[in-house]
């Protein structure tokens, strides 16, 4: 198993894990996915699972970065799977927010202007023009809704029947693999491949 090539390594304490170049990163990556996902649900109405390449190309950018800085001998913090963890679940929940959001769909359908464009059932109560404000209430909404029905489906799903989600487990041995000598060159040939994927797509 891959998880015993770190059973001797101490896992981070949550601030070590939480970095300044995981959040830039994440960031970077989330800006990027967003694009991807808007494009996706405008064209196609449906989004593939992006946990997997989130968590790739994560590692890709920050064991560059790392890289160099070790080479230039100014490394403080090494690169740690946790860390890893963290970029893929910040790009996957923002871009997460541009699909379930409804920016492709139902959100900006309410609206006066798309009303126009239909006979049928074109009141004001029909009617909603979103402003800022209220897009940004609206996601709050739908994201702490997702947050805190997360919690007593995790203790049924997950503690209780022991469910084994595909596209999280990928990601978390996917994660664990990178983190190895053989995996870091796995990740080069996976990001070639990724990026010939989105040049097509």
């Amino acid at each position: 198993s891959v998880e015993k090539v770190f059973s001797s390594k101490e896992v981070p304490p949550w601030q070590k894990q939480l970095t300044l170049r995981a959040f830039v990163v994440s960031f970077v990556l989330g800006v990027l996915f967003t694009f991807i996902v808007m494009k996706l649900n405008l064209t196609t109405g449906i989004i593939p699972s992006l946990n997997v390449s989130a968590g790739l190309l994560g590692f890709f950018f920050v064991k560059t970065w790392t890289k160099l800085l070790e080479k230039s001998g100014m490394l403080r913090q090494p690169f740690t799977r946790q860390e890893n963890t963290v970029i893929q679940t910040c790009v996957v929940a923002s871009s997460g927010i541009a699909f379930s959001g409804g920016f492709g769909n139902y959100l900006f359908g309410m609206s006066e202007v798309v009303a126009k464009q239909s006979t049928e059932a074109n009141n004001a109560q029909n009617i909603k023009n979103p402003t800022l404000g209220w897009m940004i209430g609206f996601l709050f909404v739908v994201s702490f809704l997702g947050l805190f029905s997360v919690v007593p489906l995790r203790k049924i799903m997950i503690i209780d029947f022991k469910l084994i989600y595909p596209s999280g487990t990928a990601t978390a041995h996917l994660i664990n693999s990178f983190h190895t000598p053989q995996g870091a060159k796995l990740a080069k040939k996976q990001v070639r491949a990724l990026g010939k994927f989105f040049s097509f797509s």
